[in-house]
């Protein structure tokens, strides 16, 4: 195993199951309904529950996940008009819009609803609803100490898809660093190693520090500290 400053060999991202058009629609169908199903016993008080996005409890992580199919490129122009041009407002403004209109019940259902559409936030790619769902499965489960389960090779297919991620910054986040997942073939980069499980590479790449509890190799220090400098 080579932990050098200066490798011989760079190791593209290595993907031992990646997903066509038709897996990719049929993940985001069975995410869909997998999650809903999941988050259906839910106590009151969880709903409330902070997630691993701080700045959205629990309850508005669902409310999120049901604008990506009723999205238009106009209510996206005027949202973000509404948002002076910030992403981060606009996503944090019509997801409390959404959980303030509708009761759990009906966002639930919503999501259910939404399973079989293959519409999606405009200039997002097809994987992009997918890695959004298994990503933010985790936000809502990690702060509940509860375990969610999405299917491995739809895990390492997101992982994949996140890694080459400018706009949550990932490859910044994983410059010199040698991924290597501990539970399936697939591995990114070259330089310090870092080892985990998918879901947790997954949840370090998008920028969650939780992820992190997981990992061993002498990178993990590294991918601390351009977490916490976030």
């Amino acid at each position: 195993m080579n932990h050098g400053l200066v490798p011989s060999l760079t190791i593209m991202a290595i993907d031992p199951s990646p997903l066509t058009s038709e897996q990719t629609t049929a993940a985001v169908r069975d995410e869909r309904h997998r999650l809903a199903d999941w988050l259906m016993p839910l106590r009151q008080e969880q709903w409330s529950t902070p997630s691993l996005c701080t700045a959205w409890t629990v309850r508005n992580v669902l409310a999120h996940l049901t604008t990506t199919t009723r999205l238009t490129v106009s209510k996206v122009a005027r949202e973000a008009i509404r948002a002076r041009g910030s992403f981060d407002r606009m996503e944090l403004a019509m997801a409390a819009a959404r959980a303030e209109r509708y009761s759990t019940t009906e966002l639930l259902e919503q999501l259910h609803d939404s399973a079989e559409s293959t519409r999606r936030f405009p200039g997002s790619s097809p994987m992009d609803p997918l890695m959004d769902l298994v990503i933010h499965a985790h936000d809502i489960a990690r702060p509940l100490q509860l375990t969610y389960s999405s299917p491995a090779h739809v895990v390492t297919a997101c992982l994949t898809h996140a890694i080459g991620n400018r706009f949550m910054g990932a490859p910044q986040r994983v410059k010199g660093l040698h991924l290597v997942s501990t539970d399936s073939p697939w591995e990114h980069g070259s330089g310090i190693e870092v080892q985990g499980p998918d879901r947790d590479l997954l949840l370090v790449v998008s920028g969650r520090p939780d992820g992190l509890n997981t990992l061993n190799g002498p990178g993990v220090q590294t991918l601390h500290e351009r977490l916490r400098a976030a």
